[in-house]
């Protein structure tokens, strides 16, 4: 799996490890402080509306797109993209 090459060791699927955050249409556990959402459509999906079904916590809501050969996305809220920046900004990692 991705992330835990990345270092989230605990990461698994919500379908295995979690019926409560399944049902809240977030697809992967122990990616905090991520809430993600995996779709493997060929078509866009309303995104507007993907995300509104997902939670609203502390984390941030992300859509991992992958599509036949055109390559995966990810899509979150700017706000929470512009959250993201100005924390890595005054970390100065960026």
């Amino acid at each position: 799996m991705e992330f835990q090459l990345m270092g989230f060791k605990d990461t698994l699927t919500s379908r295995y490890a979690d019926r409560k955050r399944d049902d809240e249409k977030v697809d992967l556990v122990g990616t905090e402080p991520l809430n993600i959402q995996c779709k493997a459509w060929k078509a866009a999906p309303n995104y507007h509306k993907e995300l509104d079904k997902m939670p609203r916590d502390l984390n941030y809501n992300c859509i991992f797109h992958k599509r036949p050969r055109q390559g995966d996305v990810v899509v979150m809220r700017k706000k929470d993209f512009y959250e993201i920046l100005k924390m890595l900004k005054a970390s100065d990692i960026i």
